[in-house]
């Protein structure tokens, strides 16, 4: 059996200084940039209501809801999850989370497999990470993968219109429907 093994284009401080320098977003896989793809209307309202719903609730409290902030995950690689909760403060320069306790990524047909494979491994190796939230771009569903430690195997969970996701390692719960208010799933309807 052959095995081709892939050598790293940059290390991780390297992308990271580089990526400062894009207008586009990427996303760092280990070994080259890879270019985020871009969002539709659909995309950006969830991920807005996503903002309103959690960064409200925490408000006062000692964690934080960041959009686009950068996980150090599985090697060198790092992500940028549509947001995360950190409970641990730092540095307001900081180009990657520490102490990371929840990542919420907003879904579509061309970024499922990724974010259902590829990062749910990822984040799994971030010992921090006690729970990965996925939220559905074709449909008020959400799949939320919880642990209670960094050696323990997720569960998985799912949630649609008129359940609530419970966020015990923030304290905090929000409706499923707060995160597609005005989130249209009719294709022929303006939303």
């Amino acid at each position: 059996m052959n095995v081709t093994l892939r050598t790293p284009k940059m290390t991780r401080e390297q992308f990271l200084d580089w990526v400062e320098r894009q207008e586009a977003p990427y996303e760092f896989d280990g070994f080259e940039p890879v270019a985020m793809t871009g969002g539709n209307r659909r995309h950006a309202r969830t991920c807005r209501n996503l903002v309103l719903a959690i960064g409200t609730r925490l408000q006062g409290s000692s964690c934080e809801l960041l959009p686009e902030a950068g996980v150090a995950t599985i090697g060198s690689a790092v992500r940028y999850p549509d947001a995360l909760i950190t409970c641990t403060q730092g540095p307001s320069l900081d180009r990657l989370m520490p102490g990371v306790v929840v990542v919420f990524e907003v879904i579509s047909p061309t970024s499922g497999r990724t974010d259902r494979n590829v990062k749910l491994r990822e984040y799994r190796a971030v010992a921090s990470i006690r729970r990965y939230v996925i939220l559905d771009n074709e449909g008020p569903d959400l799949t939320v993968y919880a642990r209670t430690g960094p050696d323990q195997e997720w569960t998985a969970i799912a949630l649609t219109a008129g359940d609530v996701l419970a966020i015990p390692e923030a304290g905090i719960e929000a409706p499923v429907d707060e995160f597609y208010r005005g989130v249209s799933f009719d294709e022929d309807a303006p939303a």
